[in-house]
């Protein structure tokens, strides 16, 4: 009777151990469809951009040049004022960020009709880059809508030549950045800040802080992981999503004022089918990008360790 006793313990035990093993097994199958699309959709593609960075010619008639793409692109005067103009327009991570984040805590407020402006503001994002480039092409003419407002308004000292300028063409670029990449800041911060208890706020107005007093020392630090996601993302999208709005409003023109990395990258792919060079650039911004990722997620880390 004690020897049936057990074996059926030893059999319950060795039915739970098989249960807790397939407990851990199924999420892990479950995984596999989407493991597999991100190997398809981004490793693959990444092994292979690496791979004919050391290449040369076109596809079907490329030739080993070791490390020359890459020594070729830091000696090659477009490609480093490409790496200057996406430098430049970093400035638009902070810019964007301050807007929307003033914007989210005017909203937050309770204006009247916040959720109509919330929409309103979010529109631009939704829009394609290539139209949102199109349209502006129009608006920023130096014969376009903007001038012409501002010479009726005897104000022709502030109409300037926007895109033929080859000083002003690339800060343009960064003000259509701006614009368009606006609202999905807004409307992150806008639900963070819904998000927020109430307690915090109601104790800050009971120990007598201003407005500006519970904005400033009160609510904006409770957001600091979502501006930094931001801040980061915001510096992605100019580093490498800036092609619709370059190509369609200047081109890289006037000359290469305004030509920018992925810019330059089409060029070499597609325009002139040279699969090295461009992968080889291509290599640059994904460490480029890198680099602002890693320094994200140290800080992260640095934070969380505190």
């Amino acid at each position: 009777m004690i020897e049936s006793q057990g074996s059926a313990v030893t059999v319950r035990g060795k039915n739970r151990l098989r249960n807790g093993r397939y407990r851990e097994i199924w999420p892990a199958v479950f995984l596999l469809p989407a493991i597999f699309m991100l190997g398809v959709v981004f490793v693959f593609p990444l092994i292979s951009v690496v791979k004919f960075s050391f290449y040369a010619g076109r596809v079907g008639d490329l030739a080993p040049v070791g490390f020359a793409n890459y020594y070729n692109l830091l000696h090659d005067s477009v490609f480093l004022i490409a790496i200057k103009n996406n430098l430049k327009l970093l400035i638009t991570a902070p810019v964007s960020v301050a807007l929307a984040l003033t914007i989210s805590l005017i909203l937050y407020e309770g204006v009247k009709g916040w959720r109509t402006y919330r929409i309103i503001v979010f529109i631009p994002y939704i829009i394609p880059g290539t139209v949102v480039g199109l349209s502006f092409s129009y608006l920023l003419q130096q014969s376009g809508i903007l001038n012409t407002v501002l010479n009726r308004l005897h104000l022709s000292k502030l109409a300037l030549d926007w895109l033929g300028n080859g000083a002003l063409s690339i800060y343009s670029v960064g003000g259509l950045l701006i614009w368009s990449q606006l609202g999905f800041s807004v409307i992150a911060l806008t639900a963070a800040l819904l998000s927020l208890p109430q307690e915090v706020n109601e104790a800050a107005i009971v120990d007598g802080a201003s407005k500006w007093q519970k904005q400033r020392y009160v609510i904006i630090p409770q957001l600091k992981n979502t501006i930094q996601f931001l801040f980061v993302l915001q510096i992605i999208n100019a580093l490498a999503w800036v092609f619709p709005y370059v190509f369609t409003l200047t081109r890289g023109g006037p000359g290469n004022s305004s030509m920018v990395m992925d810019l330059f990258i089409w060029q070499y792919g597609f325009s002139l089918g040279s699969v090295g060079y461009a992968s080889a650039a291509a290599v640059y911004l994904l460490g480029l990008s890198g680099i602002f990722i890693y320094l994200y997620s140290r800080i992260r880390r640095n934070q969380e360790e505190l």
